[in-house]
């Protein structure tokens, strides 16, 4: 009888989590935020101990499962909305290396030491840290290399600009102020919080203005 009550568990949980997974979206485990992968964490444990539990109700133990999912899909559409809870929780894109010099500052920031970069370069067949142009490491903790021989060569997009926030670290990055970024709106007769996305390329500044996307 403990096999059967067993056995039917696991399966009802396995095709509840298959149908919240897919309710959560599709992303790759790599992909995952901080908040996605706590949700999946506790997720997993909560299904172990409540197919283990065979005393308890199944519809008790699905409850915190759901609730968890609520939170998570909140959290979403939150982040959706607000850059900066987004970036609370999910972080931003570092540039370790720019134009083929190794940004230090943002390596030791990130606790991310030379032993990770030159692993992660080496899967990305890259043998040697002068063959790259810009390496940048992404919020799911994989790094994006532009190596000096790819025809995006000097064409790499900086993001100055997100749902009206400036990016305060590529403005560093190449060694302007927010003066000048303020200037160069004026110029295009755009206000800052009109401003959906906003990047620097080729020494150039190309915008996306929040009426351009709903045209």
């Amino acid at each position: 009888m403990d096999y059967v009550i067993v056995l039917s568990r696991t399966v009802i949980f396995y095709l509840v989590i298959t149908a919240i997974y897919r309710f959560m979206g599709k992303r790759e485990i790599g992909q995952l935020g901080m908040v996605d992968l706590i949700v999946s964490i506790l997720i997993a444990e909560l299904a172990a101990m409540a197919i283990e539990n065979r005393s308890e109700s199944i519809f008790l133990s699905l409850f915190p499962i759901v609730l968890l999912v609520i939170i998570q899909v909140g959290m979403s559409y939150i982040s959706l909305k607000n850059s900066k809870i987004r970036n609370l929780f999910d972080g931003n894109p570092s540039v370790i290396i720019n134009r083929g010099k190794i940004n230090f500052r943002e390596m030791v920031k990130q606790r991310y030491n030379i032993d990770d970069l030159l692993t992660q370069l080496r899967e990305k067949h890259i043998r040697s840290i002068e063959e790259v142009d810009y390496a940048v490491l992404e919020t799911s903790g994989k790094l994006s290399v532009f190596d000096k021989d790819s025809k995006l060569y000097g064409e790499y997009p900086m993001p100055l600009i997100l749902d009206g926030e400036i990016d305060y670290d590529t403005l560093r990055q190449i060694n302007k102020t927010d003066k000048w970024l303020y200037n160069c709106l004026d110029d295009e007769g755009v206000d800052l919080k009109e401003v959906f996305y906003a990047f620097y390329r080729n020494k150039k500044l190309f915008l996306i203005r929040d009426k351009d996307l709903r045209k």
